[in-house]
């Protein structure tokens, strides 16, 4: 899939529902892993920002995600922080998360059925879930696009059909230049996301969501890898006080703590 012929930009959102990093992590009484809650990437406000610099030349922005029907309200937030439309690739609740490779296929897929082209695709380096930052890179694998991973800041030419792209390194900041279309993944300091406003939050209720399954895009989510358990961390347990070096030393031979 190239770029549009017309100096137009389409971007594509892949956004997650995953958990929310303000509350308490509960593990799900089949241990097979965690509740969830929405959180969605900062990729979708980067989308949003470029819009707002380049005005018209964004013609649109798509947001897909992957995961069961409470998915769509993760797509209803994203509709409502500025996005177009969006795609819901939905799989039922009993099903296992997908795997970031099986993401990327399905990814791949959405973007080949796009009738208009799609210029650039937009992600989270990572989900905070399970911290894979595989998605991306394999994604421009597949389409064979060029990439720019943990983006601190993107400029966009739409007159070159190219970005530049600032990402934070060890010895400091390395700047690409990559020609569209192309993969970017965003780092934390590439902006802070904007709360939608409640207009807007209405108006995304009335914006289109396309619901297709894995079947429709000939893509097998199972996942190669068997969750056997998950379990929460030993609870802490309190500490206590001693009058004295002598009493100390009882205590730790206690534990079994023996002098090396």
């Amino acid at each position: 899939m190239r770029p549009t012929a017309s100096r137009l930009l389409n971007i594509l959102v892949p956004i997650k529902r995953t958990i929310d990093y303000a509350v308490k992590i509960r593990v799900n009484p089949d241990q097979k892993g965690v509740d969830l809650n929405v959180k969605h990437s900062m990729a979708v406000e980067e989308a949003v920002r470029l819009r707002e610099k380049l005005k018209d030349a964004v013609k649109s922005i798509k947001v897909v995600t992957i995961g069961p029907p409470k998915s769509a309200e993760t797509l209803r937030t994203a509709l409502a922080m500025g996005a177009d439309s969006g795609v819901h690739v939905e799989i039922p609740d009993s099903a296992p998360p997908p795997e970031p490779l099986g993401v990327a296929k399905a990814l791949r897929a959405v973007i080949e059925r796009q009738k208009e082209g799609v210029d650039l695709v937009i992600l989270g380096k990572q989900a905070i879930d399970d911290d894979s930052s595989q998605t991306g890179q394999m994604l421009a694998g597949l389409l064979g696009w060029p990439q720019a991973t943990f983006a601190s800041k993107l400029v966009v030419d739409i007159a070159k059909k190219e970005a530049s792209v600032t990402r934070e390194i060890d010895g400091g900041l390395e700047e690409l230049r990559c020609r569209l279309p192309l993969i970017v993944t965003t780092d934390l300091r590439l902006n802070e996301p904007r709360y939608a406003s409640l207009p807007n939050i209405m108006k995304a209720k009335k914006k289109p969501i396309e619901k297709i399954t894995p079947s429709d895009l000939g893509v097998d989510l199972t996942p190669r890898v068997e969750t056997l358990k998950v379990a929460e961390p030993p609870k802490r347990v309190g500490g206590g006080k001693v009058e004295n070096v002598d009493e100390l030393i009882a205590k730790l031979k206690e534990a079994g703590i023996t002098a090396v």
